[in-house]
């Protein structure tokens, strides 16, 4: 009896590796088959660069929606931005050094609210502002950009999804691989414009391979996207919620 115990207890030893690699496998989805880094993914991260540049860019251009938030640096000013976009329009905030405001388009109707504060601050003129009896019937009111006034292409960019995604999503120079890691939870193959002074994005290895971080190149600050393809209400304020600013826009508040 004593012959058979070796394979006895190699089985037992067999199976109970088995049972623990079933186990871990639920949990980690990787390991105990070669600790294989695709297991359960979408397969992005065994593609090139090149490819995962190509669907990620595919994927955003095809997704109905999206919803940005993060900070933007640039020459032309640093803005933090929380908006929601479809093809017809967006809404959210913008929040530049001075100001917050927030924006809504519908269509090419471009609207803009903020407090009392902002439009004190800026009138209509360079060395005018807006006074207090006016600036308060203004106070958080919506108010009609016209297209004619030098401000609406500078503020329509905000609301643009294209404009915006073309120009986040452009990593500069050869695109090469980074890290795996992990953005809200969700698993992410990084791909950067050389070593990352070009730009890189954090792809999603899970379900569509939509871009879920933008860190732009030379510091331009950090975007996060979420709620790809999430459907949300776009309509115009009602008439009690609108004023009539009665002249050109402020030029400096975008």
């Amino acid at each position: 009896m004593t012959s058979f115990a070796p394979g006895v207890r190699a089985r037992r030893r067999t199976a109970l590796a088995a049972v623990l690699c079933a186990g871990l496998a639920v949990t980690t989805l990787t390991g105990c088959a070669g600790d294989d880094p695709d297991a359960g993914t979408n397969g992005l991260g065994k593609l090139s660069a090149t490819e995962i540049d190509r669907k990620a860019r595919a994927a955003a251009d095809t997704a109905a929606a999206v919803r940005l938030s993060g900070k933007l640096i640039s020459k032309g000013g640093d803005y933090t931005l929380d908006m929601q976009l479809n093809a017809d329009g967006g809404t959210g905030s913008v929040t530049s050094k001075d100001n917050t405001f927030a924006l809504l388009r519908v269509g090419d109707d471009l609207y803009l609210k903020a407090d009392a504060a902002f439009w004190a601050q800026h009138g209509e003129g360079e060395d005018s502002a807006t006074d207090g009896e006016a600036a308060a019937k203004l106070d958080d009111k919506y108010v009609k950009v016209p297209e004619d006034d030098p401000t609406y292409d500078q503020l329509r960019g905000f609301t643009e999804k294209k404009t915006l995604l073309d120009g986040l999503l452009t990593l500069h120079g050869s695109v090469n691989k980074g890290d795996r890691g992990k953005v809200t939870g969700v698993r992410t193959i990084e791909i950067m414009g050389g070593k990352g002074e070009g730009g890189a994005l954090d792809v999603s290895l899970e379900g569509s391979p939509y871009p879920l971080r933008v860190a732009r190149g030379g510091g331009g600050g950090t975007i996060t996207l979420a709620d790809w393809g999430k459907a949300f209400a776009l309509e115009a304020p009602s008439e009690d919620d609108t004023v009539d600013y009665g002249g050109q826009l402020p030029k400096s508040s975008g």
